[in-house]
């Protein structure tokens, strides 16, 4: 290609479904259902007000049901008002407006009350789970004008969302009016949580900080909101093409916005206005925004920062503290807070390198003299950087280019001299062949590894055949050098792929189960078990955790 020929933009399409995508296991379904509103609170406590932007686009959307009321003062609630990003700009605009705003999580309405705005003659805010509070016991029945829903309803399980239409239904005058807009099925957000496989029914996910996301299709919100007694005025899937020249991507966000009405009680129901944006109701073909850089269009908003969202990781500028037995690591990676704002998942520290690396400390002699690799190491590397104070050899493996380059500088700023030497950093991509002989050249082809280590590598189902035929190539045979037998040590939070995979694919790569830790049950006394001496886990900050422990034998 000529130096003056422009380069050829990357276009990134949505899926069309999520179908393909692999559930969360029950457990973790009922554990977001179950902490959905600490997972929340947890997330302004981290982010304040700082997160969403304003949305000042309320009066060019849906001025004209906030005008013409001479005489009249507007009452409005705000459901899942947030740091109310959408209060305090509808006060702005519409100085004699009342606004009841509530949310389910406290710190929320403290922020709404701390903000410089705030002012009891014109603001109500107070904490409220639609889902089981009684709203017309807080707000007077039949009272409100128009009911604001910006962002908010996809936060809630789809078999619940009735339960919130009905409670809004209570305090909703008669003709009164619901704006909504939310996210809408075959966002690019969606897609990329399918591919990370955090799928909790259809069209609803799971984020990383574990809050929760649903991907509304007209039809399905339309029945919704009229199977609870509501009227269609207007409705419509809107995409916007955001551009960033320097990554060389377009990508597709949409959303869904509609405006519903309370059905009239006395008279003949009135034909619905359907306004669609290519007037389709199953699929519109919607129309374009084009902006480039990210794109900073103030009348857009999908709650989520765009460049974050696809690719472009948030500054990795905090440490993380990790303690395991006498060894303190201080590791550079991404907050488990931000994980589905990146692609990379070897950015974070997952719960279960955290665990290995405690188990590693507390039982030195599991790699004591022996030439250990690491799978999947991701930046942290913790596990290596335990196992490197007792090996002979240690060799720290990733196919993420990005997380080896950070794990260099953990290693430098965590490790002395000496140790250092004693570790090897490599790429090693599973099944890839070159790949698996550059390793292998490092302790000599015949040799192997005495002992191969993982967390949380068997999350993806297709990648596991993969990670068994590496391991089987590099493992050390049984009558290797001290006579030691080798092992396979996996460790994983229990969720997408279950256990009876896992070894099915091990033993058809020679690989058979020898041992396993299940959540603090163990079947016999072990080698697992011995791990586990004093109060290791009683004391420990896993207890809870769902954790699986699998030692294989070659």
């Amino acid at each position: 290609m000529a130096e003056h020929e422009a380069k050829k933009t990357i276009q990134i399409y949505p899926s069309p479904t999520s179908s393909s995508a692999r559930l969360v296991t029950a457990f973790w379904r009922e554990k977001y259902e179950r902490d959905a509103k600490r997972y929340w609170d947890v997330f302004y406590r981290r982010h304040q007000d700082r997160f969403f932007k304003d949305r000042h686009y309320l009066n060019k959307e849906w001025g004209s049901y906030f005008q013409g009321r001479e005489g009249e003062k507007l009452v409005v609630l705000e459901v899942g008002c947030g740091a109310g990003n959408t209060i305090f700009p509808l006060m702005s605009t519409y100085p004699d407006v009342f606004v009841h705003a509530c949310d389910f999580s406290p710190r929320a309405i403290d922020l709404v009350k701390r903000h410089k705005d705030f002012t009891t003659d014109q603001v109500h805010a107070f904490v409220c789970d639609l889902t089981t509070d009684d709203l017309s016991k807080i707000i007077e029945p039949s009272s409100v004008d128009i009911v604001t829903m910006v962002f908010v309803l996809s936060a809630v399980s789809p078999e619940k969302m009735p339960l919130v239409l009905l409670n809004i239904k209570k305090v909703l005058k008669q003709n009164g009016h619901v704006l909504f807009r939310d996210y809408a099925i075959g966002d690019l957000a969606q897609e990329r949580l399918t591919s990370k496989e955090q799928k909790i029914s259809e069209n609803f996910f799971v984020r990383g900080d574990g809050t929760r996301a649903f991907y509304f299709s007209e039809v399905f919100l339309t029945d919704l909101f009229t199977k609870s007694g509501f009227d269609l005025d207007e409705i419509g899937i809107h995409n916007k093409k955001v551009e960033n020249r320097s990554l060389e991507l377009v990508m597709n966000r949409r959303w869904i916005q509609a405006v519903y009405t309370i059905k009239p009680s006395n008279s003949q129901r009135s034909t619905n206005k359907l306004n669609l944006i290519n007037q389709e109701i199953i699929e519109p073909e919607p129309s374009s925004n084009v902006t480039s850089e990210g794109g900073n269009d103030p009348e857009i908003d999908l709650s989520e920062d765009i460049c974050s969202m696809f690719g472009m990781s948030p500054t990795i500028n905090e440490a993380i503290e990790i303690k395991a037995n006498d060894y303190t690591f201080k590791i550079k990676a991404l907050p488990k807070e931000n994980q589905h704002t990146c692609k990379s998942t070897g950015l974070m520290v997952w719960e279960s390198a955290r665990f290995m690396c405690n188990l590693l400390a507390e039982n030195p002699s599991s790699v004591a003299g022996k030439r250990v690799l690491e799978l999947g190491c991701g930046s942290a590397g913790v596990c290596s950087m335990v196992a490197v104070h007792f090996a002979h050899q240690v060799v720290a493996t990733d196919g993420d280019l990005e997380a080896l380059d950070l794990l260099k500088q953990n290693i430098e700023s965590n490790l002395e001299p000496n140790l250092i030497e004693k570790m090897i950093i490599k790429r090693l991509i599973w099944g890839n062949t070159d790949d698996i002989i550059a390793v292998k050249e490092i302790c000599g082809r015949e040799a192997g590894f005495d002992v191969i280590i993982g967390t949380d590598v068997t999350y993806n189902f297709d990648a596991i055949s993969p990670l068994f035929r590496t391991a089987r190539e590099l493992i050390a045979k049984e009558d290797s050098e001290g006579g030691s037998k080798p092992a396979l040590i996996l460790c994983h939070i229990q969720r997408r792929v279950d256990e009876c995979s896992i070894v099915e694919s091990a033993n058809q790569f020679g690989f058979r189960l020898a041992d396993k830790w299940l959540n603090g049950v163990h079947p016999s006394c072990g080698i697992i078990g011995s791990w586990f001496s004093g109060n290791f886990i009683s004391e420990s900050a896993f207890r809870n955790a769902p954790l699986t422990v699998l030692y294989f034998g070659a």
